[in-house]
C-alpha cells in the first residue's frame, strides 16, 4: 500500500510544530527540567472538580445542545461583560472542545480557497497550518521587539490586499507576552474600518494581564460586528485537559460556526461544562490568585535573565518570555538543543513561533519557583560556557 499517494497534498504540506521537537529530544533523558509546556501548574481549583463529580455522580452523561448548555452559555455572557465590558446573547456564544476547535471552526467558516489570513508572528503554531487546510494563504507580519512585539497599523496596512479575507489577532501573545493597549486597538481598527476583513480575536490570555486588564478589540467602536473572539478555561482556570473553549461572535458568524461544530464534533464534553459553569459563577478569586502568582513569577525571571546579561523584553501578558539570544552566534535551534542536551533544560526556539522568533527562546514561567531558580542556574552555566 502506498500511503503517500492516499494523503491530502495540503495535508504533505503541514510541517510538524517546531515545540513538538524539543519533547521528543527530551524524552530522551530522565532528568530533564522543562520550562517549555504553556500549561498551568495549578490544579483546577477543587470547587470546579467537584461540580464535574458531582455531574457525574447524578448521571449527567448525556450530550448536551450542539452550541453547548444555555445555562453555560448565558453564564458565559455574563463572564465577558462582568470580566472584559462585553455584550452578547447566549446565542452568540459556541461552547467548543478547547479554544484550539474554536479557532478552527473560525477559519473553516470564513476562508474560501485563496483567502489570505494575516497572522501576525511570533505567534501560536496553528493559524497557519489550518489556513492552509481551509485552502486559505497565509500571509505573516512580522512584529518587532522595537515595537513590543506588537501589531502596528502601519504593518497591517501594508498586508492587507483584495483577497486578505482575516486577521488574526493574537495577544495577549505566545510566545512573546505581549499585549495591546486601547490605543493600540483604536489604531488596528482604523485601518479596519473601510474594508470587509474580518477579526479573529484569540483572548485566551486575556485574564493573565500584569499592570492593566485587557482590552478587547471587540470594544472599539465599529469592531464587534467583525471580530470572532476565541477565550476558554484552560488558561484563566487551570483547566486544560478538560478541552473547553469558548467563541463568542455575531448571531450570523455564530450559525454557521454551529453548523461545522455540529457535524466534526457534535457538543463539547457534558461533564466538562458542569466544571465551566461553576468556573464562571464562583471562580473570579481563582483567577485572581493564580494572576498574582503569575506575576511574582514573571518578575523572578525576568530579573533573572538579565541578571545574566540577557536582552529581554518585558512581558505583560500570558505567561511567557521572549529573551533574545542572537549575540551567541547560535540558532535558536542550536541554543536550545544544546541546553538541553547538556544542562538538561528544555525551553522551546523562537523560530518555532516563526521565522522573525529567530534569534529568541520561549520560556514559560507557568512553573514553581523553585523549578524557575534551578532552571535560571542551568541557563547561567551554560551561557557561562558559550
Amino acid at each position: 500500500m502506498n500511503y503517500d499517494n492516499l494523503f491530502s497534498d495540503k495535508v504533505k504540506t503541514i510541517k510538524p510544530s517546531g515545540i513538538r521537537k524539543f519533547f521528543d529530544i527530551a524524552a530522551e533523558f530522565d532528568d530533564v527540567l522543562s520550562l517549555s509546556i504553556g500549561e498551568p501548574d495549578f490544579q483546577t481549583p477543587w470547587h470546579i472538580r467537584e461540580a464535574g463529580i458531582e455531574s457525574l455522580e447524578h448521571g449527567r452523561t448525556k450530550y448536551t445542545a450542539n452550541s453547548g448548555m444555555r445555562e453555560l452559555r448565558e453564564q458565559t455572557c455574563h463572564y465577558l461583560h462582568r470580566r472584559f465590558g462585553l455584550d452578547y446573547s447566549d446565542d452568540e456564544i459556541l461552547i467548543t472542545v478547547g479554544g484550539s476547535e474554536a479557532i478552527d471552526l473560525a477559519i473553516r467558516t470564513l476562508v474560501n480557497p485563496g483567502d489570505e489570513v494575516l497572522v501576525p508572528e511570533p505567534s501560536f503554531v496553528c493559524y497557519s497550518p489550518i489556513t492552509v487546510l481551509a485552502g486559505g494563504v497565509p500571509v505573516p507580519i512580522v512584529t518587532k521587539k522595537e515595537d513590543d512585539f506588537k501589531l502596528t497599523a502601519a504593518a497591517l496596512k501594508k498586508a492587507i490586499t483584495p483577497r486578505t479575507k482575516l486577521l488574526i489577532l493574537p495577544y495577549p501573545n505566545n510566545p512573546t507576552g505581549a499585549v495591546m493597549t486601547r490605543r493600540d486597538l483604536n489604531a488596528i481598527a482604523k485601518v479596519l474600518k473601510d474594508t470587509n476583513i474580518m477579526v479573529l480575536s484569540d483572548e485566551i490570555y486575556a485574564e493573565l494581564t500584569y499592570g492593566s486588564r485587557h482590552v478587547s478589540i471587540a470594544n472599539i467602536d465599529g469592531m464587534h460586528e467583525r471580530t470572532i473572539i476565541i477565550n476558554g478555561f484552560s488558561k484563566a482556570f487551570s483547566m486544560t485537559g478538560w478541552r473547553l473553549g469558548i467563541a463568542a461572535a455575531p448571531r450570523p458568524v455564530i450559525k454557521k460556526m454551529t453548523l461545522v461544530h455540529q457535524y466534526g464534533i457534535m457538543s463539547a464534553p457534558t461533564t466538562s461544562q458542569y466544571a465551566a459553569l461553576e468556573a464562571l459563577k464562583n471562580g473570579d478569586s481563582d483567577i485572581e490568585s493564580m494572576r498574582q502568582e503569575y506575576d511574582s513569577r514573571r518578575k523572578l525571571i525576568l530579573s533573572g535573565l538579565r541578571d545574566m546579561g540577557l536582552s529581554c523584553f518585558e512581558p505583560f501578558g500570558a505567561f511567557y518570555i521572549f529573551p533574545d539570544i542572537s549575540a551567541f552566534g547560535l540558532t535558536s535551534d542550536e541554543f536550545c538543543e544544546r541546553l538541553l542536551r547538556e544542562q538538561r533544560l528544555a525551553v522551546v526556539p523562537g523560530s518555532a513561533f516563526g521565522s522573525s522568533g529567530e534569534g529568541f527562546l520561549r520560556i514559560s514561567y507557568a512553573y514553581s519557583v523553585e523549578n524557575i531558580e534551578l532552571a535560571l542556574g542551568r541557563l547561567r552555566k551554560f551561557i557561562g560556557s558559550l
